[in-house]
């Protein structure tokens, strides 16, 4: 199932270059604009306190967003620049780009991890540690996944799940060649502390050998 595609409202601006933009500011807008696509530049405006809440949420740069201005149609877009107050590093300016549905980009894709109750591991009482919540993935802008899915069914104590273990959705792709851990299996804290004891058991017996 694609993934849905998250809304962001703007404003049309009226004219452009500074004096507009310093307007804009003046009256608690942050300015920005929208190119690509072969079509002409849009000038458009956000609320500042709407979108640095939504700056601060974090993955602004790499989400696809449908960008929404009254009147117009809505359409997709990735963010190419914020530029942002030398001193109190708040947004200034932002810059969008129009993507067709063909476009490929990189996201961020979050991970489903599925039959925890077929791992032999998990029933021992090991621990599910995620190491990647999320992995950036190259995908087709008209057919972003919901998420890729991890089968924990057979996974054993010290087992990890490198991103070559997955089958991803078609289309996608690493955006790195690197084959990364997203979890790895952990033996529970009882076992580990017995296996550390056992240990300092042998100890002693290893010197008096040696005597």
């Amino acid at each position: 199932m694609a993934k849905e595609i998250p809304n962001l409202v703007a404003e049309a601006r009226t004219g452009t270059g500074k004096g507009a933009a310093r307007q804009a500011r003046r009256e608690g807008k942050v300015p920005g604009i929208v190119y690509g696509d072969h079509k002409d530049p849009i000038a458009i405006q956000f609320d500042f306190n709407k979108l640095l809440t939504t700056l601060r949420a974090g993955r602004f740069m790499s989400t696809l967003w449908n960008l929404q201005v009254p009147g117009q149609d809505d359409v997709r877009v990735i963010c190419r620049g914020v530029q942002k107050d030398v001193v109190k590093d708040l947004p200034t300016h932002i810059d969008f780009m129009r993507l067709r549905r063909t476009t490929k980009v990189n996201l961020f894709i979050h991970v489903d991890f599925i039959n925890a109750e077929d791992s032999p591991g998990l029933k021992r009482g090991g621990t599910l540690v995620t190491v990647r919540p999320e992995v950036e993935l190259n995908v087709t802008a008209g057919d972003i996944p919901e998420s890729i899915t991890v089968d924990l069914t057979g996974r054993q104590i010290g087992d990890s799940i490198h991103i070559q273990d997955i089958k991803l959705p078609a289309g996608a792709t690493p955006t790195t060649d690197r084959n990364f851990v997203i979890a790895n299996i952990a033996a529970p804290s009882a076992l580990v502390s017995a296996d550390a004891g056992s240990t300092e058991e042998e100890a002693p017996e290893a010197e008096t050998a040696e005597e």
